[in-house]
C-alpha cells in the first residue's frame, strides 16, 4: 500500500511540472507574438493597446512561474489571459493584415 502512495506522489509531481512547463510555453509564445505585432494594428481590431497586452502577458508569465505551487489559481488566471490573446486578438490581427502574417 505504501508503494502506491509513493507512486501517486511521484506521478502528481511530474504532471504538475508538465502542466507548468506547458503553461509557460503558451504564455511566452503569446508574449513573443504580441511583441512582434505593430502597435497601430491593435486599435484597428478594437482591442487593448499593444503596451497593455504586453504588460498583461508579461505579468502572466511571471505569475505562472512564481505562484504555481503557492497560489495555483493565479496561474490559471494567467493562462486564461494568454489564451484570450491567442484565440481572440491574434486571429483578429492576422485578419486585419488579410492573412499575410506578421506586419
Amino acid at each position: 500500500m505504501s508503494l502506491a502512495v509513493i507512486f501517486y506522489n511521484t506521478v502528481t509531481l511530474y504532471l504538475t511540472w508538465l502542466i507548468l512547463i506547458g503553461m509557460v510555453i503558451i504564455e511566452v509564445v503569446a508574449l513573443v507574438n504580441c511583441l512582434s505585432q505593430r502597435a497601430d494594428a491593435f486599435p484597428v481590431v478594437g482591442s487593448l493597446s499593444k503596451n497593455q497586452w504586453t504588460a498583461i502577458l508579461l505579468g502572466s508569465v511571471i505569475a505562472t512561474i512564481l505562484c504555481t505551487f503557492t497560489f495555483a489559481l493565479l496561474a490559471f488566471v494567467a493562462i486564461t489571459a494568454a489564451a484570450i490573446y491567442m484565440l481572440d486578438v491574434r486571429p483578429a490581427l492576422r485578419d486585419a493584415t488579410n492573412g499575410s502574417g506578421n506586419w
